[in-house]
């Protein structure tokens, strides 16, 4: 039962597209990932995600459309929904999604982690 300092968990690292757990509920962790470049087209077939701007903007693109995300704003993305997040400048966010969830969904790639970080 202690709190959270993000600004103090997203100074602990620097790598892009390797998401830390800070935090488990309800069966769901709760993540702090940096972005940068584009990442890889993917689903989750079983999983909604939540992306929460915490600095910068990034845009997450489907296949028909694009939808910009700034600072304290969130975006959920429904299961089933091929998506990719593409990051012009650094942005610091924080997900929310099942602990079952793997990163790079029902696409395996070199970003994907099968094993994250507690931090």
């Amino acid at each position: 039962m202690e709190k959270v300092n993000l600004e103090q968990k997203l100074s602990l690292f620097s790598e892009h597209w390797s998401p830390k757990i800070v935090g488990e509920l309800n069966g769901q962790h709760v993540k702090l990932a940096k972005l940068k470049g584009e990442f890889i087209w993917h689903k989750h077939d079983h999983e909604d995600e939540l992306f929460f701007v915490i600095k910068g903007s990034f845009k997450m693109e489907y296949r028909d459309r694009t939808v910009v995300i700034n600072e304290n704003e969130f975006l959920i993305v429904p299961k089933g929904v091929e998506h990719r997040p593409v990051a012009e400048e650094e942005v610091s966010i924080m997900l929310f999604e099942p602990a079952s969830t793997l990163n790079t969904g029902d696409a395996e790639s070199e970003l994907t982690k099968h094993i994250l970080d507690r931090i």
